[in-house]
């Protein structure tokens, strides 16, 4: 619902009153995909409990509960260039609200379409995300490597894969070399964070441990968050280097992720477990199954959000910004190396 430039959240109290108001019989089982496609929610507009969200501080929207929303709200979002973002019941991203683009360019659409229909070119790029990838993945393993443990045989793995990344010949042989070296990485996350939690490897679709629910989860988080801020630029999100593009994902926005992920997601986990922001009653499990809870989405994503507004120094600019902003940056130095302005070189952790 709106008013002027305001977006407003009538919330219920608990899922009980959420189930009456949208018709769900209460003895068969809740389709929590569709409970937003159906009827009508009768609160009143006057009610106390209404929330505001001023348009002007609004980003994007991520939205992790079951919402109630009609078509005067997609135009009120398309109107203010304002993406939305969902997640299903588990925590899973469903996919987003992506409104009309606001920031075109036809030059820059045919030079990032050549950049990719031309082997070597594509191949530039690809490279470096995956060195950026990398350099950041072993800035973590520095910092904890003797923090939190001996962490030297992971380092090692990781800088001598990366070594060879420049033989690679193709995309698919790059591929392989950074799913190593992300398979050597995740060898340390045990002693990263101790015994607290089991976790031998990386495992997905579904998660089986609390581990992966969180990496599944917070990769998630980065993903929606790259997209976002590509859509602030006049880069296309379709067209990708790294990752094939494909039909049904914003693949440039995943190309992205690979950088940032190490810095948001894996640094977002470390400190939430190592602080015990998030404990074992956070996390649902099943058989071969784990996942987190409407409690552990809302602390993760509250700590995740404060990562993303934290500040740096910028060694180049000589001025702090954040996180964020750091995305954006990302962003930025790719539309120029695709017009021909700068060769592009990945961001790099020093801190």
């Amino acid at each position: 619902m709106r008013k002027q430039n305001t977006i407003f959240f009538l919330p219920y109290d608990d899922e009980q009153e959420l189930l009456e108001k949208t018709d769900q019989v209460n003895d068969e089982p809740v389709d929590w995909q569709l409970i937003t496609e159906a009827g009508e929610f009768k609160k009143d507009l006057d009610s106390k409990n209404k929330r505001v969200l001023p348009v002007d501080d609004v980003d994007s929207l991520m939205v992790f509960s079951e919402i109630n929303f009609n078509a005067r709200m997609l135009r009120f979002l398309n109107k203010n260039n304002i993406p939305a973002h969902l997640f299903n019941y588990y925590g899973y991203y469903s996919g987003s609200y992506y409104p009309r683009e606001y920031l075109l360019s036809g030059f820059l659409l045919v030079n990032q379409v050549d950049h990719y229909k031309q082997h070597k070119k594509r191949m530039r790029i690809a490279l470096q995300l995956v060195r950026g990838a990398a350099s950041n993945m072993l800035r973590n393993l520095k910092y904890y490597d003797g923090r939190a443990g001996d962490l030297s045989e992971s380092i090692q793995k990781v800088e001598t894969i990366l070594d060879k990344v420049p033989l690679a010949e193709d995309i698919q042989e790059l591929m392989g070399m950074e799913g190593n070296i992300r398979q050597a990485y995740y060898q340390a996350f045990p002693t990263i964070l101790g015994d607290k939690y089991d976790f031998d490897k990386r495992v997905k679709q579904p998660p089986d441990n609390a581990v992966n629910a969180l990496i599944s989860f917070g990769n998630s988080m980065v993903y929606t968050t790259c997209l976002t801020e590509i859509y602030r630029t006049q880069l296309s999100p379709l067209v990708s280097y790294l990752h094939e593009p494909g039909d049904r994902r914003y693949s440039l926005a995943l190309d992205l992720a690979e950088i940032f992920k190490p810095l948001l997601a894996d640094r977002v986990i470390f400190t939430c477990l190592n602080q015990r922001r998030i404990q074992a009653s956070d996390f649902d499990e099943d058989v071969n199954f784990c996942h987190l809870t409407k409690e552990g989405r809302k602390t993760f994503a509250k700590v995740f959000e404060e990562k993303l507004n934290t500040t740096i120094k910028h060694r180049e600019l000589d001025r702090k910004v954040s996180y964020r902003r750091l995305i954006r940056m990302e962003c930025y130095k790719l539309v120029k190396h695709l017009t021909g302005a700068e060769a592009y070189e990945p961001f790099k952790a020093w801190w």
